[in-house]
């Protein structure tokens, strides 16, 4: 393991708009519901999207007395790695997860990040646009004709990790979906994927729907795992909930340990 014993999920994707946070913060708050141990970080001193949902967590907790799960979190304001070595060392110290969210952007500390982390999660929507970001298709064929620079910088990053303490990177590609996209299409993104993940080793898991809900959701800090409780939960949410709880699943997370208490 990464640092202190402590599993380390990381969150990366040089692309915005492709649901890197919100699945973060879902990841997060999923764990802590769960009765794990979970931290987060954000390394995106700029936008702070996961830092901003889970301040707005504790607004609402506070606001309305209620008793929301809310990992411990921190942000690296100011890009250092320094400072980055001393929150993950602050972080990870009673934890069995830290949840790290990059930058959605080439970025020194995303680098970092990705070869520390024991399970990286790169989301990308059903589109060509985001398929290109780990590998170049052929515009008659369809077919892959190499792997991207992000491809090369994840395979930087494991043997990064190999050297620096044995340790492999499992390396997971979050496929969301959007509702605009024909179905032909998302069969032939299904197959490059499907070719990538041989070149260049990575797992597939289904990842979430493109709904107005997360959005939505936002403002309060509040997650679909949080609606029931709530009294908020519709039948329009419970299939995006679930699709959320098998995507969480499809991580394949280590289980709590005897000694993990």
């Amino acid at each position: 393991m990464a640092v202190n014993g402590v599993h380390l999920i990381v969150f990366a994707n040089e692309k915005g708009g492709s649901g890197k946070s919100t699945s973060a913060v879902h990841t997060a708050i999923g764990l802590a519901k769960a009765g794990r141990r979970v931290a987060a970080l954000d390394l995106d001193g700029r936008q702070k999207t996961l830092a901003r949902y889970l301040e707005n967590r504790q607004d609402t907790a506070k606001r309305h007395l209620l008793g929301l799960d809310i990992p411990a979190f921190d942000v690296v304001s100011d890009g250092s790695p320094e400072t980055f070595e001393t929150k993950l060392d602050s972080l990870t110290r009673d934890v069995e997860f830290l949840v790290i969210d990059t930058p959605g952007r080439d970025d020194p500390l995303a680098r970092a990040a990705a070869s520390k982390a024991d399970t990286l999660v790169t989301p990308i929507n059903d589109s060509f646009i985001d398929l290109d970001l780990i590998g170049q298709v052929d515009s008659e064929t369809y077919k892959v004709k190499r792997p991207s620079f992000y491809a090369e910088m994840v395979w930087d990053a494991r043997k990064a990790r190999a050297k620096a303490d044995g340790g492999t990177v499992d390396w997971v590609v979050l496929r969301n979906r959007l509702q605009h996209v024909e179905a032909r299409n998302m069969r032939r993104v299904g197959d490059a994927l499907a070719e990538l993940s041989k070149r260049v080793g990575f797992r597939v898991i289904p990842g979430l729907g493109e709904r107005v809900i997360y959005r939505e959701l936002f403002p309060k800090g509040v997650t679909l795992l949080d609606l029931q409780e709530l009294g908020e939960l519709g039948i329009s949410h419970i299939a995006a909930r679930q699709e959320l709880r098998e995507m969480i699943s499809g991580l394949a997370l280590p289980e709590a340990t005897a000694n993990a208490a």
